[in-house]
């Protein structure tokens, strides 16, 4: 199976698309763009008729710059990755990261491919798609983005475990525009092999990579709370916004738009199977699927202020389930044999 391996050595659960299937996708997309060119162009000879010379060779090169470069642009980024080629070839656009892509992200792609596909013919396009392990063009390469394959046999799948309940919600008012997509690779595929590693060992990345985002987002982590812990929590509101942003504040699939309880299918950068334990099958998009139990590496129970304390006291929260209810005193009726 074709994957992705990053600089830390970790695999990203995302099959790169193949060179025939993306060529296919380009040349379908060509001739839509070229038809809706020539559709625009015919009506605008008709419509600038009574213009000079100079005036239609502008209104021409506006033309083309909006419907062969402006149009492939907007399509990528209102349908997040996925054009009318690659739609139907199965493909999609994405961030190294496997989140979905952005305006800045289309832009650059579609800048640079009129010097890669429309003046050369595709011929740089296929050099550096060849070339790149990953098959990454040039727009790949300056947008920091990659073409996949969705259309995959579905298979065992990382979980990436949520954070306590107590953690939700809590990372709200963060800014994360200025972590990189690096970072959150590497929290990620930390946090599904974090109970593969040993605890010394794991301990001390989870420190590392909290430190790295404490320091990239500006604001300290909370006293007591866990590294492991810390970083699942800001991970789950990053895909929460992911979410937001590219489905709107009204939510999807039953997910509130205020945020995503613990242990919540997140329809995020992977999908709904990455909240999902690797045994467990493939759910419906949009589902909820109940999580393994995760032991979270702490040395002490996270601080919880008291309602209406000074917070000096902490409270840790009881696992012990709440004692059963006493039971009703009997009526004396006995119900019929």
């Amino acid at each position: 199976m074709s994957e992705l391996v990053t600089g830390e050595a970790v695999a990203l659960e995302l099959r790169p698309a193949r060179l025939p299937s993306r060529a296919l996708a380009v040349l379908l997309d060509l001739i839509v763009a070229i038809a809706a060119y020539t559709g625009v162009s015919v009506a605008l000879m008709f419509a600038t008729a009574s213009l000079d010379v100079a005036a239609q060779i502008a209104v021409s090169i506006a033309a083309f710059v909006l419907v062969l470069v402006g149009g492939p642009i907007a399509v990528e980024t209102l349908s997040h990755g996925r054009s009318l080629g690659k739609l139907a070839f199965g493909l999609r656009v994405v961030r190294d990261d496997g989140g979905p892509i952005r305006f800045r992200h289309a832009l650059v792609r579609g800048a640079i491919g009129v010097i890669e596909i429309l003046t050369t013919f595709g011929v740089v396009a296929c050099i550096a798609s060849l070339v790149s392990a990953r098959g990454r063009r040039l727009g790949d390469v300056f947008a920091g983005t990659l073409v996949v394959r969705e259309r995959v046999s579905a298979g065992p799948t990382a979980f990436v475990p949520p954070p306590p309940p107590w953690l939700t919600g809590r990372f709200a008012e963060l800014d994360l525009s200025a972590v990189p997509d690096g970072l959150w690779l590497a929290i990620r595929q930390y946090l599904t092999r974090m109970q593969q590693l040993d605890p010394q060992v794991g301990w001390a990345m989870a420190q590392r990579l909290a430190a790295d985002l404490v320091a990239r987002t500006g604001a300290p982590a909370p006293q007591g709370v866990p590294p492991a812990a810390y970083l699942a929590a800001v991970v789950q509101e990053r895909q929460a916004r992911d979410v937001r942003r590219a489905f709107g504040n009204g939510g999807v699939g039953g997910v509130p738009a205020g945020g995503f309880g613990p242990g919540a299918g997140v329809p995020g950068a992977f999908g709904n199977s990455a909240f999902q334990p690797s045994s467990a099958p493939q759910q419906p998009y949009g589902s909820v699927p109940a999580p393994a139990p995760v032991s979270w590496p702490a040395t002490a129970a996270p601080p919880v202020p008291a309602a209406g304390g000074t917070g000096a006291d902490p409270v840790v929260p009881s696992a012990q389930p709440p004692a059963p209810a006493e039971p009703r005193p009997s009526t004396g009726f006995a119900p019929p044999a």
